[in-house]
């Protein structure tokens, strides 16, 4: 009788199970808090894309303020390998981010968020810390669905719209 291969020591080593993770849903009021004690504009609008918008840490280096067209953000380069995608936000998020850069002078064709990923996930560390708390970047993301699903939005619209994602499931 031969011994299967799968259950060797050495095979255990190179193929262990994969440890579960649950992820922490951050209250509401923590995360205006963490964005709104971020005391650089810059900053507190990339973390406020995150968290209102959906927008993924490696989205926002590449955005231009030719790709703001009032409450949707033309992405041309998306990570879900698609020609282009839209991100919508909210109008008061699209005043700020516009205003913010009228008043810098950033030309159209400039970038918003010149700001390495490594960078980028110090600024969404330091912010949770200021607040006492560990956030990742994801957690932005993830607070934009759980709020968009507990305002009474159709699980659809929160995974197709918010998330970009390919299907619900």
């Amino acid at each position: 009788m031969m011994r299967n291969p799968c259950l060797s020591p050495a095979a255990k080593n190179h193929f262990p199970k994969p440890k579960k993770y649950h992820w922490t849903i951050f209250d509401k009021d923590n995360i205006d808090e963490e964005i709104f004690r971020t005391l650089n504009i810059r900053n507190r609008l990339r973390l406020e894309l995150m968290a209102r918008g959906g927008m993924k840490i490696s989205e926002a280096p590449g955005l231009k303020p030719q790709d703001i067209d009032g409450q949707k953000l033309l992405l041309h380069t998306p990570k879900s390998g698609r020609e282009r995608e839209i991100i919508f936000i909210p109008e008061k998020l699209s005043s700020r981010l516009q205003n913010f850069i009228r008043d810098t002078s950033i030309s159209s064709n400039q970038f918003i968020f010149p700001i390495t990923y490594t960078g980028a996930r110090k600024v969404v560390g330091k912010a949770g810390e200021m607040v006492g708390i560990k956030l990742l970047p994801h957690d932005l993301r993830r607070h934009s669905a759980t709020y968009a699903s507990r305002s009474a939005n159709p699980i659809d619209i929160v995974s197709k719209v918010i998330l970009r994602h390919a299907d619900s499931r």
